[in-house]
């Protein structure tokens, strides 16, 4: 199947490693360009070399408000487009309500949910028909996840975001989509499983609540998310969809 992705430019904010990384590779796999994201400017070059000539990267934070602009002039200034963009951002920090302070709180709204409103507001006044802003968000969105208080908080908010901006932009023919990892064999899910007493049993424990009884892989999700960005795609929008292996039972 062709995805339609030959030529097409992406910003993948993110993208030194994790959920960011696997996409940003998939996209180039398939032909498209991409301009990658990280605060490192280290990981980021490194990145960057990795994912080939059809990838550049920007060292910037989430957070800062200069970033969507300089990210899109990028895009511009190297590939002399942009089609789309998916905002990924490294989770806030684990903690239950009485752990987490207002300076946690300050910082993971400023990266975690203004900064992605601002990338969303930018690409949306760049993108012209057939363009789409993707978000990764999580399984929080429909069920707070025990440990995570300070995500469980912003990405419902960001959910609903996104949601509220397809209907906007959905008559300019610019879709909206958001992505909702589940347990992705990540640096990150490996962190948070390593919080425990015994992070083999508690993976192993994790994975029987799984249907499919496995974590995923950082290359299933960058599949799917390149298919969801995709022109093959183009009548998907304002859907929030699982990507966990079968571990939300709702419709």
């Amino acid at each position: 199947m062709d995805l339609g992705l030959k030529d097409r430019v992406y910003v993948v904010t993110g993208a030194t490693r994790g959920l960011g990384h696997a996409t940003a590779r998939e996209l180039v796999a398939d032909g498209a360009k991409v301009v990658v994201t990280g605060r490192e400017e280290k990981n980021v070059a490194e990145a960057a070399a990795a994912l080939g000539p059809n990838a550049v990267g920007v060292a910037v934070d989430n957070a800062d408000p200069t970033a969507p602009e300089r990210l899109v002039a990028t895009a511009r200034e190297r590939f002399h487009r942009l089609d789309g963009i998916l905002v990924s951002v490294g989770g806030p920090p684990p903690g239950f309500v009485a752990d987490t302070t207002d300076e946690q709180w300050r910082a993971a709204f400023e990266s975690v949910f203004l900064g992605a409103v601002r990338m969303a507001r930018t690409a949306a006044a760049e993108l012209g028909e057939g363009g789409v802003i993707g978000f990764v968000l999580s399984g929080s969105v429909h069920e707070p996840i025990p440990g995570l208080t300070i995500s469980n908080g912003l990405r419902p908010g960001l959910a609903g975001f996104a949601k509220s901006l397809a209907d906007e932009l959905g008559p300019r023919g610019i879709r909206v989509v958001g992505l909702l990892p589940g347990r992705i064999d990540t640096d990150r899910v490996r962190e948070l499983d390593a919080l425990s007493a015994d992070p083999e049993a508690t993976r192993r424990a994790t994975e029987s609540r799984i249907p499919l009884r496995r974590y995923g892989t950082p290359e299933e999700f960058g599949r799917t998310a390149a298919f969801v960005l995709s022109p093959a795609a183009s009548y998907l929008s304002g859907v929030m969809l699982p990507v966990d292996g079968g571990v939300r039972h709702g419709f």
